[in-house]
């Protein structure tokens, strides 16, 4: 966790050694939903995907934006386990693309999905690219010491193509990763535009250094994670519009 106030829900807790054999944990639930899922047959790791499906929902978020500012997040109920289960795989999907210790089939295991194949190729201005020479040196602005060491973000180089909504983005004079779709640079997470935010660290003179290729190749991946998971809008709307109109409970905000 980087910022104050933010909060972390874990799927389990574990209960003091006294209350439950060592290593073991219990669902961290209330009493509520543990009703709920008695009442339906289903799992624990269910309901927490299906809240991460609709919290990942642009129409949930639209339409709960008050809510959301003010008060924690109402989450409707799949009225059937049938109905639990087909929300929490989209969840499971979403988790996929945001856990960046898991490999995604697709997306950043080969074969890529023809939509992603183009999407953060690591391009040379011209000639090969040398990481001894310094060509994956992250030089271009991206990030500057502050005040009591605090990293602050930078300008940097980011291009977009002429008639399209695509950015090529720049290491250096050198290198830059083509064709980035502006929804997939300018997504946030937390407030802050996560690619942007992972360059702004890592500049040259903040790291000590340049970027190794695995690092490189991490930002075609975060690309094409962050454009894997805006495909599934519609999807995820969907799910949400279904789960809301079918909802277990009475109250269907």
């Amino acid at each position: 966790m980087v910022e104050r106030g933010a909060n972390l829900f874990p799927m389990y807790l574990t209960a003091e050694p006294s209350l439950l054999a060592a290593g073991e944990r219990m669902p961290n639930l209330s009493a509520a939903a543990s009703g709920y899922l008695a009442a339906i047959g289903e799992s624990t790791e269910n309901l927490f995907h299906h809240v991460v499906a609709l919290l990942h929902s642009a129409r949930y978020a639209e339409r709960n934006s008050s809510s959301l500012r003010m008060d924690w997040p109402r989450i409707p109920l799949p009225a059937s386990a049938a109905a639990l289960q087909s929300s929490a795989e989209l969840g499971r999907q979403v988790a996929a693309l945001l856990d960046i210790e898991q490999a995604v089939p697709g997306v950043t295991v080969s074969p890529i999905s023809p939509p992603l194949r183009i999407i953060g190729v690591l391009t040379a201005v011209s000639g090969p690219l040398n990481p001894d020479a310094g060509d994956l040196d992250l030089t271009a602005g991206w990030g500057h010491g502050g005040k009591g060491g605090v990293t602050m973000p930078g300008k940097g180089k980011a291009v977009a193509r002429p008639g399209a909504a695509t950015y090529d983005v720049y290491l250096n004079g050198k290198a830059f990763w083509s064709n980035i779709p502006s929804a997939v640079w300018e997504y946030t997470l937390g407030g802050y535009q996560v690619i942007k935010k992972w360059l702004s660290y890592r500049e040259k003179a903040l790291l000590g250094r340049g970027l190794t290729k695995e690092e490189a190749r991490h930002v075609t991946d975060m690309a094409r994670r962050i454009a894997a998971l805006l495909l599934m809008g519609p999807a995820l709307d969907a799910n949400y519009e279904t789960v809301k109109r079918e909802a277990h409970c009475a109250n269907k905000k």
